[in-house]
């Protein structure tokens, strides 16, 4: 998810087609000087290091800060390494420095004050929603968890609440259902939410959701 509108533009993720989406949308990737990381699984972080990638072949010198659960920069070199052998050792024009977010602690991160909620999903390091204050607007994002109450707390009193739902109906460990959802919803401090994140279930019944989804390419106005 990209955000614009601040002092400089920063993404909210990076899975494995993020450049492909950049660039399609026109977006030039080194423009992107931050990144905030709600996990560590390859849908999520996975396309940090395509994005280091084209830095060096664009010759890029704008830095790349990311910040993230602990661990982040190992998981991220050790990707970097099984895709490309050597080529995470490489020198670059530009800085890459990763910083872990700690939990319930607010951060400045460029751009952003962002606030790091733990969640319920697996992924070898702590998840989290964040609840990232950026251009005046405050926005929280659940990354990806089954319903906790930790997301009453990272939507308290926010502008827009993006939030993955996996299922309709059906239940997984880790991941959110719409019905799940919709009865927490009083719960939520968020007016406006939008879904992301939707199965083949999920996007079977669409027509019969209260709420915003969100598309390949969709641009959010708040």
């Amino acid at each position: 998810m990209l955000l614009e509108g601040g002092d400089e533009p920063m993404l909210l993720d990076c899975g494995a087609t993020t450049l492909v989406a950049l660039k399609r949308a026109r977006i030039d990737p080194a423009s992107i000087g931050y990144v905030a990381l709600s996990h560590l699984h390859g849908d999520h972080f996975a396309g940090l290091p395509w994005l280091i990638l084209d830095g060096q072949f664009s010759k890029r010198t704008k830095p790349l800060e990311v910040a993230g659960p602990i661990a982040t920069g190992e998981r991220v070199e050790q990707t970097f390494e099984a895709l490309y052998p050597g080529t995470a050792e490489v020198d670059r024009a530009f800085p890459t420095t990763f910083t872990d977010l700690s939990e319930e602690t607010p951060a400045q991160f460029g751009p952003a004050r962002i606030t790091a909620f733990e969640v319920a999903h697996s992924s070898g390091a702590p998840s989290y929603a964040l609840r990232v204050e950026y251009a005046g607007k405050v926005i929280a994002y659940s990354g990806d968890t089954e319903w906790t109450d930790a997301l009453v707390d990272v939507t308290k009193d926010t502008d827009l609440f993006v939030c993955e739902c996996n299922f309709f109906e059906k239940k997984g460990p880790g991941h959110m259902d719409y019905r799940t959802l919709l009865e927490k919803r009083s719960q939520l401090g968020s007016d406006r939410i939008v879904l992301t994140h939707m199965s083949e279930e999920m996007l079977g019944h669409l027509g019969e959701v209260e709420f915003e989804t969100a598309s390949d390419g969709a641009v959010i106005e708040l």
